[in-house]
């Protein structure tokens, strides 16, 4: 490269930091690995962000062979699930604070390592709460990584440029949740659960140098706050005890002291971490985030996206497990086909977003979202597998439309003050909304196979005539075979039996989807407080 150019090259880099207006170390890492060292930097987060993410939905298409294996329910199951969730919410309030204190390349490798080791121990564990802290470790880790990338763009990408940046970045953040059942599900047929614990490790191993190589350092300007850690206590208890009164209800009652107990610690610690945020000086969470009217909205969005999008992907791989009696393989590989298409939408939206009224984009989103869980909600042993699939690609085109859209349109028109406390708090409240949509659909799963078995069973009498049929055509099939009268009475009760029971489960299911139909299309109120001048994109 001659002189020329390369002078030409720092005066374009220099006339881009003139627009970035950066901090010295932004500066000065742009100076050293030119002026691609953005993009680095963003596939960096963005590897990050495919290994811990993809491990946050790769475990429900095992949850059935973990069912197997600990000889629990669907109701402890889903703790697996939860407990991810549960802990990469609070740890995402941590974000803002690690990175002022450690920068982003220490935050990234330490990170990294606190997923590995959960990882491993997963891949070992031979009990279900060892299992279930591995999924605490895992989550954490996720939590302090997801909310980087957002910060770092408007860090690293001058306006105008952000949107496409956070749609090419997002295919990281929301393809490897899809993918994730994909690949879980082969290695499960293949070799065994265990191993969906440990498909994030090599992705980790690519991470870490090139963390340590790209990721920008502390700024040694910066000024270093105390973590306050009473709001993190007192948020974790409110968060831990609210969804352990939740799961246990539909077994222990919900008027019993067990449940509302939890439910009253869970009240009690929230209004303590609502009253101390607002008066100390160093808040964890800063609650004037919500005092900017955009940001408040669209953060009600972005918890009913969070329930919905987490909440179907826990459900629809037990639906294709226990209700069809699909394999591992194909419940995951059906997700397949619509990851790819909400790739391909990610960028197309995120530029979209920077060019017209969101209020359309996310409207548009959240509406095909809900038409998709309607369809759901139809679905029974006949559906066939193409056509669940391409039920699933629908609802991945309302998520590809709208979800670069939701964290720009939090972002924009917040003071550059709040903008690392506004990006934190918009990804804690969708990883938020997963906890509790998990949980909640998890419980209410629970209590419409009971209604449904009970209701089914109640009409299965010698009075009701499909019942007699049946009974007389599986006791012929029996005696064919040798058995006893008595022994073909116990063994065609029990047949129909579990006939009822997963007809129950394919009912429940299909009060699933249509409770996620109408939470998604209960965002059109939040929606419509919003005016045009709310959602318009600076040029």
């Amino acid at each position: 490269m001659t002189s020329a150019s390369t002078s030409k090259d720092r005066l374009e880099l220099e006339g881009f930091l003139e627009e970035l207006t950066p901090n010295d170390v932004i500066k000065g890492m742009y100076l050293r690995h030119g002026k691609s060292y953005g993009w680095w930097v963003m596939a960096t987060i963005t590897l990050a962000n495919v290994a811990t993410l993809m491990a946050s939905t790769i475990i429900n298409v095992a949850i059935p062979d973990i069912m197997g294996s600990f000889g629990i329910g669907q109701d402890k199951a889903q703790w697996l699930a939860t407990a991810f969730l549960a802990s990469s919410t609070v740890t995402m309030l941590m974000n803002s604070w690690l990175m002022q204190t450690l920068g982003a390349r220490y935050t990234v490798l330490m990170a990294m390592f606190l997923f590995m080791g959960g990882s491993i121990l997963g891949g070992i564990s031979p009990t279900l709460d060892l299992l279930t802290f591995a999924r605490v470790m895992q989550g954490a880790a996720t939590g302090i990584i997801t909310p980087m990338a957002m910060s770092l763009v408007f860090m690293l990408f001058p306006p105008g440029r952000q949107g496409v940046v956070l749609g090419v970045t997002a295919i990281g953040v929301v393809l490897a949740p899809a993918l994730g059942p994909a690949l879980g599900g082969y290695l499960i047929d293949l070799l065994n659960w265990r191993y969906t614990y440990l498909m994030g490790v090599p992705f980790s191993i690519l991470v870490v140098p090139m963390a340590a190589l790209y990721m920008p350092p502390r700024d040694p300007n910066a000024p270093k706050k105390p973590l306050d850690w009473v709001g993190l206590v007192l948020v974790s208890t409110a968060i831990a005890c609210l969804l352990i009164g939740l799961s246990n209800g539909q077994r222990e009652g919900w008027d019993s002291n067990f449940v509302l107990s939890y439910f009253g610690a869970a009240i009690t610690a929230t209004a303590a971490f609502i009253y101390w945020e607002t008066h100390v000086d160093q808040p964890l969470l800063d609650l004037r985030v919500f005092g900017f009217f955009k940001f408040a909205v669209i953060s009600i969005l972005a918890f009913l996206f969070g329930a919905s999008l987490y909440g179907s992907t826990y459900v629809v791989p037990l639906f294709l497990q226990i209700g069809q009696n699909l394999t591992a393989t194909d419940s995951g590989l059906m997700m397949l086909p619509a990851a790819i298409v909400m790739g391909f939408l990610f960028p197309i939206s995120g530029r979209l977003a920077d060019k017209i009224d969101q209020r359309l984009i996310l409207g548009t989103g959240f509406v095909i979202l809900a038409f998709s869980f309607l369809l759901m909600a139809n679905a029974d042993t006949g559906t066939s597998w193409w056509t669940f699939a391409w039920w699933v690609i629908i609802s991945r085109v309302g998520i590809g439309i709208m979800a670069p859209c939701l964290n720009l349109a939090a972002i924009q028109g917040l003071p550059m003050e709040y903008l690392q406390q506004g990006a934190g708090v918009m990804n804690f409240v969708r990883q938020l909304g997963g906890a509790f949509g998990v949980n909640l659909l998890s419980v209410s799963l629970d209590y419409r196979v009971t209604f449904h078995r009970d209701a089914l069973m109640a009409t299965q009498s010698w009075g009701h005539s499909d019942t007699f049929e049946l009974m007389a055509d599986l006791q012929r099939e029996l005696a064919v075979a040798g058995l006893s009268f008595w022994d073909q009475q116990y063994a065609a009760y029990s047949a129909i039996a579990r006939i009822v029971v997963h007809q129950a489960y394919i009912k429940g299911f299909q009060d699933s989807f249509l409770i996620l139909c109408v939470a998604l299309l209960a965002t059109m109120i939040p929606l419509a407080f919003l005016r045009r001048h709310h959602m318009r994109s600076p040029r």
